[in-house]
């Protein structure tokens, strides 16, 4: 079982001349899914899910309509959207899952939705890409008319899904706003981050790819659902576009990280070394299955990365409430708080922890 425990509600309210609106959310059990369904009912919305793993999350189960099903099956798309005035499409394939799955998902799912909600006569329909669209890239920051590039099967997959959107978008005059968020962190997130807490609950150091001195930008899970409602609120003009999302204040990989170590109060400190070797190590382990780290992890986590959000800034009035440093210590606190919930429990998506593998025996030496 997930844990229950709601997360912190932003106060972004329901405009006064805006009624409630019915909402259906693809891959609604996941970490952006339980997010997003606790921020639209505490605006008094109603929710559908659609997710092929069960909604268990016993604070708003009973407040929603739950349909188990896949996005790759056009009927279940089409049961779930019925009735829906906007739909979130959040459902996705990480990257830990086959290269065929990730296809089918990614993309065929998405022209699944894209074509129920066309169907349905949705009024929008929002589609939640990645910045893994811009590859790994020569300039920074990025800007949302920069050249896509898609790094491995995800990051294609996630390019070809903004195309099937735009394609919609002409095609039927819909309204489908394109969100690119960074890696966001906040209550329910697990994953690759669990990792990492894991080590600083247990008073380890932790090593990090490079010398840390890079900016690697992250995103609070709730200023995410911030810019979402934006753009599932503001004028459709305004909201039709792409927009980049992320954490206005972010400092260096080093500072970002250790305060978590910090939160952790066992005087544990980041470690650097050299990126070239760790890498060539970790795709080796990659490819013996024995790390959990794929290639956009490591690849990436040495280098800068971070968007301009200054088009969601003028065009949404997005307005970011949390740094890196604020999200990484509060995703901490709710980590240990609903520790014994998840602590034996593993997978490969962001709700719960990923095994280890043998970087659990490195452990020992940090």
């Amino acid at each position: 079982m997930p844990p229950t425990g709601p997360s912190t509600v932003s106060s972004l309210r329901l405009p006064a001349d805006e009624s409630p609106k019915r909402y259906m959310i693809t891959g609604g059990a996941g970490f952006l899914g339980i997010n997003l369904v606790r921020y639209l009912l505490a605006r008094g919305h109603q929710v559908t899910t659609l997710d092929l793993a069960p909604f268990d999350y016993a604070d708003c189960r009973s407040r929603i309509r739950e349909v188990r099903g896949d996005i790759r099956k056009m009927d279940d798309v089409r049961k779930a959207t019925e009735g829906a005035q906007i739909v979130i499409h959040t459902a996705a394939a990480l990257p830990l899952y086959s290269p065929e799955d990730i296809r089918s998902t990614d993309l065929d799912g998405s022209r699944n939705v894209m074509q129920a909600a066309h169907e349905a006569g949705c009024e929008r329909a929002l589609h939640i890409s990645s910045t893994a669209v811009y590859g790994i890239p020569d300039h920074h920051p990025l800007l949302e008319d920069d050249r896509l590039h898609g790094v491995g099967p995800y990051g294609q997959a996630k390019v070809d899904a903004e195309a099937v959107c735009l394609d919609f978008r002409k095609k039927h005059n819909m309204c489908i706003p394109i969100i690119r968020p960074k890696s966001f962190v906040g209550p329910e997130r697990l994953g690759v981050f669990a990792l990492f807490y894991d080590w600083a609950k247990d008073g380890k150091n932790f090593p990090m790819i490079g010398s840390g001195n890079n900016r690697y930008q992250l995103l609070d899970v709730e200023d995410l659902c911030d810019a979402i409602y934006l753009c599932c609120t503001l004028d459709r003009d305004r909201a039709n576009d792409i927009f980049n999302i992320g954490a206005k204040e972010y400092t260096t990989m080093r500072e970002d990280y250790q305060a978590v170590l910090d939160r952790a109060g066992k005087g544990r400190k980041i470690v650097g070394f050299p990126a070239a070797p760790m890498i060539w190590t970790l795709r080796f382990l990659e490819m013996l299955k024995l790390s959990p780290l794929y290639k956009w992890v490591y690849e990436t986590a040495s280098k800068d990365s971070f968007v301009s959000i200054e088009k969601a800034e003028k065009v949404l009035g997005y307005a970011p409430k949390f740094s890196n440093k604020d999200a990484l210590v509060r995703n901490y606190e709710w980590y240990l708080a609903n520790l014994a919930q998840f602590e034996n429990s593993s997978g490969v998506s962001h709700r719960v922890p990923w095994k280890q593998g043998i970087l659990r025996l490195a452990k020992a030496f940090f």
